[in-house]
């Protein structure tokens, strides 16, 4: 196990100053690199002026409500309003709640094989029972379809109030939507009445080639849920939805999801330097010229297929003792590599997107050399 002493922009250095090129990025959270300059900058300003001043909501702050305005401003029109939680599995709880609230009814769809977080609400969306059953019960009417399979796209109807999906399903092993699946989902949604969330806590904030992994598909749903590269390595979440839905949590009952740290200034001025770096670098376009410098240099073999978009990728070993051994073994030589919670053949690439074509190209060549003595 490595005892962190220090990171700095690609890299991990333990407390024998042995640095490691992070290829993982704390899971797609990372966004900006380790201890980014400007975002480190952002949090001293904020905290030299206040921190925590009262529960959300009940305060404007600058830094939340200019983060609010920025995504806003980056978002289709009816994605404009935006509430801060502390993490993406707060988010996706809220939103749950939000389309509950909003259309009356109580079943929800979800996919099998997702994973949205462990929390009691976003576990009972997770289509593991295995999984599951030590926490039972767990919120009930939840029904579960095949991730790309159009037939299920039936089982929508009057009574679902939501169906929530990843848009690009992470634990799984990094599987695509087939062309036009979310767009028949939202059609669906629309012709009965549901709305349609997408998590985008891995798939957001320019880690797909563009700012939120939706934009890639020709969908736009009714609730986006992100977290994770937001913040640029400090804690929030959020979702964003219209206006008019998102006015549905403010009464019967008054504060229909509350939270205390939500929006803390300090939170949201890192995350809105985040966004910002993310924007004028143009950091998203990037991702895409850095997946095909990964895809054209990792072929091996061993390697059946790199799966994922952007720096949202992995590759799917022939085996997972081949899986494991690759991690393993490339954190003795220096590099972080990690594995998916539900497809064991997988290893997880997803850096920084600040990370340079020179570091993509030290960090394959480790892999290619770990693959050629396992062979």
């Amino acid at each position: 196990m490595i005892e962190v002493s220090k990171a700095k922009g690609s890299y991990i250095y333990d407390n024998n100053n042995k640095k490691y090129l992070d290829f993982v990025a704390g899971v797609s959270a990372c966004s900006v690199g380790h201890c980014n300059e400007d975002v480190i900058n952002a949090i001293r300003d904020q905290s030299e002026r206040y921190m925590h001043v009262m529960v959300y909501g009940e305060f404007v702050t600058k830094p939340s409500l200019e983060l609010a305005k920025l995504l806003a401003n980056n978002l289709p029109k009816n994605l404009n309003c935006t509430y801060f939680t502390n993490s993406g599995t707060e988010a996706l709880e809220g939103s749950m709640k939000l389309a509950r609230r909003y259309t009356g009814r109580k079943k929800i769809i979800a996919a099998k094989n997702a994973y949205h977080g462990s929390t009691m609400g976003a576990l009972a969306l997770m289509g593991l029972e295995e999984r599951k059953k030590p926490f039972a019960p767990l919120i009930s009417e939840v029904e579960f379809i095949d991730y790309n399979l159009y037939e299920d796209i039936e089982k929508i109807d009057n009574q679902t109030s939501c169906v929530v999906l990843e848009t690009v399903q992470g634990s799984a092993g990094f599987i695509m939507p087939k062309k036009g699946y979310l767009g028949a989902i939202k059609k669906r949604c629309e012709d009965v009445g549901a709305l349609l969330i997408l998590d985008e806590i891995q798939t957001g904030i320019g880690r797909t080639g563009k700012l939120f992994g939706f934009e890639n598909f020709n969908c736009i749903p009714d609730i986006i849920v992100y977290g994770k590269g937001l913040g640029g390595g400090i804690p929030i979440g959020a979702f964003t939805s219209s206006k008019e839905l998102m006015d549905s949590l403010h009464k019967n009952p008054v504060l229909g999801h509350i939270t205390t740290f939500g929006g803390n200034p300090v939170i949201t001025a890192a995350a809105l330097q985040t966004l910002k770096i993310v924007l004028n670098s143009k950091l998203s376009e990037k991702t895409r010229v850095k997946e095909n410098l990964i895809r054209k240099k990792l072929n091996h073999k061993l390697i059946k297929e790199i799966r994922g978009i952007g720096l949202m990728l992995c590759l799917i070993m022939t085996d997972n003792e081949i899986a494991n051994k690759l991690v393993l073994e490339a954190k003795n030589k220096g590099l972080i590599l990690f594995w998916l919670l539900i497809e064991k053949k997988a290893v997880r690439i997803t850096p920084p997107l600040t990370i340079s074509e020179k570091e993509i190209d030290e960090g394959c060549n480790i892999i290619l050399n770990i693959l050629d003595f396992i062979e």
